[in-house]
């Protein structure tokens, strides 16, 4: 008998069941609608969402690639330094693998040497907003111009570029007028259709665990969502992306995804 499907929500535990064909995430008591969920039916495949696909694309905003090429994108959100991103980078260089980082605005002007090395090794740096807002969506297109502008001006300060008009809500917090507010502003909004419990720097994964989920639950066009301030994830990145190699996955640059 086919299990019912249920949601994950970004910032919530959750339980996942060993040797089964299905999976069972989250608290379904917990349901938000404004903030970005993803099903699981089943190993290997996309996640479901509550949004259709093609009604992201309209309003400019993604969450996976082709599900039939075997291509990952790689992602962290950056909202402050910890003191692992440095080994993350020396990872990344190592394997060949680009990223992209999405920064607050307070990220790039507090750790400028970050973001250069972040540029000169090929990676992306988006927009994660300027004050990573939590209890609102953004859907006033002047917030919203407000947050993107400012973290763009101190991008632009440090590294005399322009910067890329990807922008990942901070939670994952969204609704249809927030999406339209970006695309008016000539940003694409990024999701993510993989992620785990690791934002936390009190309450972290273990590393089995980490590397299960992240492996179990991985599937063609996956967009990954890790955070930079994971003691766990700085551990485990290096074996996490030698086993997605040894699966046959390529990781490529967030601009392939949508086309531009």
């Amino acid at each position: 008998m086919r299990m019912p499907r249920q949601l994950i929500i970004f910032g919530l535990a959750f339980i996942y069941v060993i040797g089964s064909t299905h999976f069972t995430y989250g608290n379904t008591n917990a349901v938000v609608d404004d903030e970005w969920g993803i099903y699981f039916e089943a190993p290997g495949q996309k996640p479901e969402i509550d949004i259709s696909e093609d009604e992201l694309k309209a309003y400019g905003a993604y969450y996976v690639g082709n599900d039939q090429d075997k291509y990952l994108y790689l992602t962290f959100d950056c909202g402050y330094e910890s003191g692992y991103t440095w080994k993350m980078l020396d990872i990344l260089q190592k394997t060949d693998v680009p990223a992209t980082f999405f920064l607050l605005g307070s990220y790039i002007r507090n750790n400028p040497a970050l973001v250069e090395r972040m540029i000169d090794e090929g990676h992306m740096v988006a927009n994660h907003s300027t004050t990573h807002p939590e209890n609102y969506v953004l859907s006033d297109i002047g917030a919203l111009h407000w947050e993107l502008a400012t973290t763009e001006k101190i991008f632009s300060e440090i590294t005399h570029l322009e910067m890329p008009k990807y922008y990942r809500p901070p939670r994952g917090k969204f609704n249809l007028n927030s999406l339209r507010a970006a695309q008016e502003l000539g940003y694409k909004t990024i999701f993510w259709s993989l992620a785990h419990v690791d934002w936390d720097e009190n309450n972290q994964p273990s590393n089995w665990a980490a590397i299960e989920k992240l492996v179990s639950c991985v599937h063609p066009g996956a967009v990954i969502l890790l955070h930079n301030t994971s003691h766990t994830n700085v551990i485990i990145l290096e074996e996490l992306i030698n086993k997605y190699k040894q699966m046959g996955y390529s990781f490529m640059r967030l601009n392939t995804l949508v086309g531009a």
